[in-house]
């Protein structure tokens, strides 16, 4: 069982506050961030190591206060679309409650794959034009047949990983469904939320769950992801996709490098 000193404890609050306030930022979860950082930083510093099963569960749980915590910030704003958060939050649950409890029959090795080919995705959708209406930052109708089956995949890989999907999920809304961006990253944050919830219970019965990380997790997110949030509304939305670009990129270099070369 590995040991909670207060230099690991401090590792893990930064990883969770930087994850949580590009989560705040970009509208994601911020697992694409998270999930790496804990699966090398701790033991690249000498102070143990996480296995994917874990770091997945850690993510699930913290993912969902980051999100709800980001998810008011937006709200206030006027920038969360209900009918499309209703009919990809429905589905997305349903998927990654069935990837998170189905992820205790998958080898680590697996779950790493899943999360390459999620971010890898990711990154090629941010390179197509987006054509919301950015300028009103209005939703006239999205296409439902494409929202809710893209939803349920997402939620059964995801939920495999830990993560609740924002991060493919974002791109999706901006390149499929033609959605603004700062109403896809308000959206995205409510789906992820609801996403979380079914993430979330997977992995608690899975029994993978580790109280001492999620909970300082957990205490980096309610102060992080608040704070991204409100920096956001300051951005220009080409400013936020950008960095969306940039974190999805970097971290499919990394995790495709760990998998054929390492």
């Amino acid at each position: 069982m590995m040991e909670y000193s207060i230099e690991l404890i401090v590792v893990l609050f930064l990883i969770g506050a930087i994850g949580s306030a590009v989560s705040g930022m970009v509208g994601i979860g911020g697992t694409i961030i998270k999930y790496p950082l804990l699966l090398y930083i701790p033991p690249l510093l000498g102070l143990g190591a996480f296995t994917a099963q874990e770091v997945s569960a850690i993510s699930a749980v913290q993912v969902f206060f980051a999100t709800l915590a980001g998810m008011v910030v937006f709200k206030k704003g006027g920038y969360i679309h209900g009918k499309l958060v209703a009919y990809m939050g429905i589905s997305i649950v349903i998927g990654s409650f069935a990837g998170g409890y189905g992820s205790k029959y998958l080898p680590d090795d697996a779950i790493n794959f899943v999360y390459a080919i999620l971010a890898l995705a990711a990154a090629v959708m941010m390179l197509f034009p987006k054509k919301g209406d950015e300028e009103g930052e209005e939703i006239r109708d999205f296409n439902k047949w494409i929202a809710v089956p893209a939803a349920f995949i997402i939620g059964v890989a995801s939920g495999i990983v830990g993560a609740a999907g924002a991060f493919i999920t974002v791109p999706v809304m901006l390149v499929l469904l033609k959605i603004p961006t700062r109403v896809a990253i308000g959206s995205s944050l409510a789906i992820t939320f609801i996403s979380s919830i079914g993430s979330t219970a997977g992995k608690l019965l899975s029994g993978h769950m580790l109280l001492v990380p999620s909970v300082v997790m957990v205490v980096a997110s309610l102060i992080a992801a608040p704070l991204g949030a409100k920096w956001s509304g300051r951005l220009n939305t080409k400013v936020l996709q950008t960095i969306l670009l940039f974190l999805i990129c970097g971290t499919v270099i990394k995790i495709w490098y760990e998998i054929l070369f390492v």
